[in-house]
């Protein structure tokens, strides 16, 4: 038997979970990192007080993003695991019942009934837990919660988004900090808008404006601060 040739494809979905805690955490590094940076500035601080409040900001957050990935992604990791427990107990209590289910399943996504069940009956034949997980509870390989990857993720490329801002600062001349941050920042977060927007094939444009607007938001509000703070000690 000839079997047919499958196509080689691609699908975006797969890049979901490391993408997201990817964009997460180097937009986070760039905004937290650089709006700390001038709101110190904007005090009227030295560049060494500039870059050590800089270097600890980097560090606390990477591992603040890797600990609140870990945590909240786990929290996911173990709602699957409990779901995918009660599952395999109801299929071993009542395989029947757990049978209908799934061809009930079919047949709201358009099958007939007969069809429905045939289905059902092959998938359960074949990997019953694999099935329900998919179809019933929507968990699968693709999507799966990975706390590792995430926390990793996350901590690594908010580094590297915060090393950016930092750099700026100490090439920063005296009483420049505030501009010359913002404005690596603001490219900064541009070329990020746009290789998100790449990576997950959608409107570059407006990720680019969206991330772009916010990041501004977040230096003006922190320079704003930082300036009447300074002003007033």
């Amino acid at each position: 038997m000839i079997r047919p040739k499958r196509h080689a494809e691609t699908h975006l979905v797969k890049r979901i979970g490391w993408m997201r805690a990817a964009v997460l955490g180097a937009n986070d590094g760039i905004v937290s990192t650089s709006s700390l940076l001038v709101g110190v500035a904007a005090a009227g601080t030295e560049t060494g007080t500039i870059l050590t409040v800089g270097v600890a900001g980097l560090v606390a957050g990477a591992m603040s993003m890797a600990a609140g990935e870990y945590v909240s992604v786990s929290s996911q990791s173990d709602t699957e695991k409990a779901d995918l427990a009660r599952e395999t107990r109801e299929l071993a209590a009542d395989p029947e019942a757990e049978r209908q289910e799934l061809a009930s399943i079919y047949v709201d996504r358009g099958l007939d009934r007969d069809l429905a069940l045939q289905v059902a009956d092959q998938l359960m034949k074949k990997d019953a837990l694999v099935a329900h997980a998919r179809d019933e509870l929507g968990i699968n390989e693709i999507t799966r919660a990975r706390p590792i990857q995430a926390a990793l993720t996350s901590a690594a490329t908010f580094s590297i988004g915060a090393l950016l801002p930092l750099a700026s600062a100490a090439i920063a001349g005296p009483g420049q900090a505030v501009t010359v941050i913002t404005i690596a920042s603001l490219l900064a977060l541009a070329l990020l808008g746009a290789a998100g927007a790449r990576a997950g094939r959608t409107n570059m444009v407006k990720s680019v404006v969206r991330v772009v607007f916010w990041g501004a938001v977040a230096l003006a509000v922190t320079a704003t601060v930082g300036a009447l703070v300074g002003a007033a000690v």
